[in-house]
């Protein structure tokens, strides 16, 4: 786990109408947890995931890691509850423990995105703090957000067999054990390869923003002629 990061990922996975079902929302939140503990190696991890109050999932990763692919898992998971997500990349505040424990510039780029995903009924936002990146993910990111929340139990189970464990089409149809025109038929009313292509898309963005940023404070840190 690295511990030494001056910049890095923040996730919020926020389970919409948690009050409603505190317990279900706990339970759907470890369950959750436990597999993007799976999903994502040491390496990726900045900090253990965690969640608050059952309602909250709050993930810390390493720059390079993808963060939409935990966006993935917590949306086309069989057990899937209704979830808010914020995806902020900023500085942290060196120290140890969960994300649910830790702060800096990233975490309130995450918060703020939240709160502005609620405002506007969007269900993901995503934010690098690189103005053409971000303007760009602005317009994508809830559009992900909407086409994953569009899908069917059946869409959304052929999605995360393809999108999150990399199987192709034959392969989904034997492990679900249907034919293989029914994948076919759930891969294009779902709109998979879209998502897939608009996942792609939105990654890369986020990605160039990151580096940009990356980029601009190292420039910032030289010093200038004469110094």
């Amino acid at each position: 786990m690295n511990t030494r990061a001056a910049t890095a990922v923040v996730i919020f996975g926020d389970v919409i109408d948690s009050r409603r079902e505190p317990v279900a929302s706990s339970a759907w939140l470890r369950e959750l947890t436990h597999a993007l503990e799976s999903a994502y190696a040491p390496a990726e991890r900045v900090a253990p995931f965690g969640f608050t109050q059952g309602d909250e999932l709050q993930a810390l990763l390493d720059p390079d890691a993808d963060p939409f692919r935990a966006v993935l898992i917590g949306s086309l998971h069989e057990a899937a509850m209704p979830m808010r997500w914020a995806i902020a990349a900023g500085r942290i505040v060196a120290g140890r423990g969960p994300a649910t424990e830790r702060s800096g510039e990233a975490f309130l780029r995450a918060r703020a995105s939240l709160d502005e995903a609620k405002a506007r009924r969007d269900l993901m936002l995503a934010s690098t703090g690189e103005p053409g990146a971000d303007r760009l993910l602005d317009d994508l990111v809830p559009v992900l957000g909407e086409m994953l929340r569009s899908l069917t139990p059946r869409q959304r189970r052929v999605a995360s067999l393809m999108l999150v464990d990399g199987l192709r089409q034959a392969e989904v149809a034997e492990r679900l054990r249907v034919a293989r025109a029914t994948i076919s038929v759930a891969h294009a009313r779902g709109a998979i390869r879209s998502i897939d292509r608009l996942v792609t898309a939105v990654g890369t963005i986020f990605r160039a923003g990151v580096l940009a940023q990356a980029d601009e404070a190292v420039a910032a840190a030289r010093p200038g002629p004469g110094s």
